[in-house]
């Protein structure tokens, strides 16, 4: 995905946290997410972010489902509020 609603992807600060004192390693969220955002680092063995732009903006199954609570993603409230932010910016931008 290039674009969200018109913004290029990877201007959008949509994707997961993994708090790796959380994480258990149990891979669940790699098998829930087939977009790539996720790997497991055999070393640590814990789940990382390896590709956070191929998040879907405003999914969070993954985060939904893990039962260690390890996933974060931006509050909607964060989230609503940089996309106001990013549009005004753009609106004002786009009439000069």
């Amino acid at each position: 995905m290039s674009e969200w609603r018109g913004i290029p992807r990877e201007e959008v600060p949509w994707f997961p946290t993994i708090d790796a004192k959380k994480c258990i390693g149990c891979r669940e969220c790699l098998t829930i997410c087939k977009n790539g955002v996720l790997a497991f680092d055999e070393a640590s063995q814990k789940s990382q972010v390896l590709n956070p732009y191929n998040c879907v903006v405003e999914c969070r199954t993954c985060a939904r489902l893990c039962s260690a609570e390890a996933i974060l993603f931006p509050s909607e409230m964060e989230f609503t509020q940089w996309l106001n932010d990013y549009r005004n910016t753009h609106e004002r931008n786009d009439i000069h």
